[in-house]
């Protein structure tokens, strides 16, 4: 058998719900539901990302697992999906299904009202008009920390058993996952040495000017412990992974590839590539001939690339995709018997670490010994050829003037150096 072949992962569930309608309190959720899954499906923008998302929201809610899928991406392209218009609260869609899109003003009255009273407070004090105000209450990144409180609120009440994320596009979903850092590290330069010692000296503010500025400080304090605890839930590969979509197509490979080095560095666990709008064989004769031989060629490069990822496929519908009736076809094709809740795949492939003044790029190559193995770097892509096959990983940008010193193999890890 061939290193780099492709493999199918025997995967058991470990997500199982007594058999039961779904239930719209969530007390009597959190009694019903112990280990909480989460789902984060990722990829270049009109991959298919949402069709993908609510197929499998939908494939593990008819096996009977409570399920949440949440959009957090602008464009709101769930409700066309599922057919259905949506809130900014969970709504039941199907049994075992319920459905969400993020609202950035809904859920900052939700989850910081006092600090969105504080900023608005802030800006009308220097002569914003109230509506400009509203708006610019809305500072960058308070949309993806906003996804990760609902998440932290649905993980401590244990309201479902399965929580899908259909997130905005590769760098949009960076940014969120990168959020709680990001955050933290904006208030720790607004407020130096002193992170919430203004809480008392606020209480007075308040009483003097109306500025919630206490409050705001306090409801920060906890936006942070919330932000901190999720991000420790989201970085637990038993309970997240990440689901990359791509396209047979040349452009949306290279992001898929780079998105799941940058993954990796992040610290979250990919679990599988889905391959999605795959032409059938008839497609090899006629008008699309081209388009179906090039496509064969990717498939194979996909294969390769990602392994030993499991890598599923879903088939071009020939037309658009909206409704449950097409979503549940879609799931039964890609899925088949497997379990769209479980880990489909527990490892490690790539590392990158520190080593002395430059870094050491490390690759797991099961099964290389004894082969004709070589590595070379153009900018900020590995190429590594085993035998007749060859395989590019995409290292961090600021790599790319970084020098490859040399390469060694110790079964299972390729290690590569960069040096200044």
């Amino acid at each position: 058998m061939r290193p780099w072949k492709r493999r199918r992962v025997a995967v058991p569930s470990i997500l199982s719900l007594p058999e039961q309608g779904p239930s719209k309190n969530l007390t009597f959720a959190a009694q019903a539901i112990g280990h909480m899954r989460i789902i984060l499906f990722t990829g270049k923008g009109g991959v298919g990302k949402t069709t993908l998302s609510a197929a499998t929201a939908l494939r593990a809610a008819q096996r009977g697992v409570r399920t949440l899928v949440i959009s957090t991406d602008p464009a709101h392209s769930l409700s066309d999906a599922l057919g259905l218009e949506l809130g900014p609260e969970p709504q039941e869609v199907a049994p075992n299904l319920f459905a969400q899109e993020f609202d950035l003003y809904y859920s900052m009255k939700k989850h910081w009202e006092n600090v969105r009273q504080l900023m608005m407070a802030a800006f009308r004090m220097q002569g914003v008009k109230n509506v400009v105000a509203e708006e610019l209450s809305a500072l960058p990144g308070m949309e993806e920390a906003s996804a990760f409180l609902w998440l932290e609120e649905y993980y401590r009440m244990k309201a479902y058993g399965l929580i899908i994320i259909d997130s905005a596009p590769t760098g949009e979903t960076l940014s969120l996952l990168a959020m709680p850092q990001a955050t933290q590290s904006w208030m720790m330069k607004a407020f130096p040495g002193q992170r919430f010692a203004m809480k008392g000296f606020g209480a007075m503010v308040r009483t003097m000017t109306g500025i919630p500025l206490d409050k705001g400080m306090e409801e920060l304090e906890a936006l942070f412990d919330k932000l901190e605890r999720i991000q420790k839930v989201m970085q637990d590969p038993e309970t997240c992974t990440i689901r990359i979509v791509l396209n047979p197509e040349r452009m949306v490979i290279r992001e898929a590839k780079r998105a799941f080095t940058y993954l990796q560095l992040y610290g979250y666990s990919v679990d599988g590539i889905i391959v999605n709008r795959i032409f059938p064989e008839e497609a090899a004769t006629g008008p699309f001939e081209r388009y179906f031989s090039s496509q064969k060629a990717y498939l194979e490069e996909i294969d390769m690339a990602f392994q030993p990822l499991p890598v599923f496929r879903a088939p071009h519908q020939g037309q658009e995709v909206f409704g449950l009736e097409s979503l549940a076809r879609i799931g039964e094709a890609v899925y088949g018997d497997a379990d769209p809740a479980a880990v489909l795949f527990r490892d490690e492939i790539f590392r990158f670490r520190e080593k002395g003044d430059g870094y050491l790029a490390c690759v797991k190559l099961p099964f290389a010994e004894g082969q004709a193995l070589s590595a070379r770097k153009f900018g900020d892509e590995l190429i590594i050829t085993l035998g007749n096959q060859r395989r590019s990983v995409f290292l961090p940008r600021f790599a790319h003037y970084l020098q490859m010193k040399g390469y060694h193999y110790e079964a299972p890890w390729l290690e590569i150096e960069l040096v200044r």
